[in-house]
């Protein structure tokens, strides 16, 4: 029915529990499976996901850090349903709200993308509030009518997202890629925890200066569609 897509780097603390986690939220669903993908980890991620042998997890592996928008594509492009859930695998989203996204994209057929909506976010200050600047510039200039695109708990229809000319960076910008290309999108408030180890890779102030040019191509693929 669906493949939920984590990217990783160096999360071998984290794997374990979010693999069980998410296997617990979803005991009464069966058709679904856990596309993994290592992005270059230089700690044991990957053994110990092999080491578990879990039943519903395919493990693909990059030799060297590609970053987070070229694993989930690649986790999308081996995933064998049509249905695609994205979340991160520092154990900060909660599995739990999986089957509340699930459910609205579900039954609601006109909606192609359900993304979450982070709140009482549990990052350092720095982090916060560089994601709330771009958040702020990019709603301006986009109008994707999403103020927490960074959030990676997401549902959505893959054959449109592979549809979307690929960039770096375009994992962050879904809500307005949907909607420029004429999809209805819905967003809900979804729990946001703790990370309890290792440190964020992904996520860093450099985001906000990088942004700004994907802003402006983001806007430029829309406007050729539009066009």
């Amino acid at each position: 029915m669906f493949s939920i897509v984590i990217p990783l780097f160096n999360e071998s603390e984290n794997i374990e529990k979010l693999i069980f986690e998410i296997e617990v939220s979803l005991k009464k669903i069966r058709d679904y499976e856990i596309i993994l993908v290592d992005d270059g980890s230089t700690d044991q991620t990957s053994e110990i996901i092999k080491k578990n042998n879990f039943d519903r997890v395919k493990l693909f592996n990059n030799l060297k850090n590609k970053g987070q928008s070229f694993s989930i594509v690649k986790g999308i492009k081996n995933s064998i349903n049509d249905i695609i859930v994205t979340l991160d695998g520092d154990g900060q989203n909660d599995p739990k709200d999986i089957p509340k996204l699930l459910d609205i994209y579900l039954n609601n057929k006109d909606i192609k993308l359900v993304g979450g909506i982070r709140e009482n976010r549990k990052d350092n200050y720095s982090k916060i509030v560089a994601s709330k600047i771009a958040n702020y510039i990019r709603s301006k200039i986009l109008k994707d009518r999403c103020k927490d695109t960074g959030c990676s708990l997401k549902v959505f229809e893959k054959k449109i997202f592979l549809s979307f000319p690929y960039f770096d960076g375009i994992h962050r910008f879904l809500p307005a890629l949907y909607n420029g290309y004429g999809y209805k999108t819905k967003f809900v408030s979804v729990k946001h925890r703790k990370r309890e180890f290792g440190i964020s890779k992904y996520g860093n102030l450099r985001r906000l200066y990088s942004g700004i040019g994907d802003i402006v191509k983001v806007k430029n693929i829309i406007k050729e569609r539009k066009s």
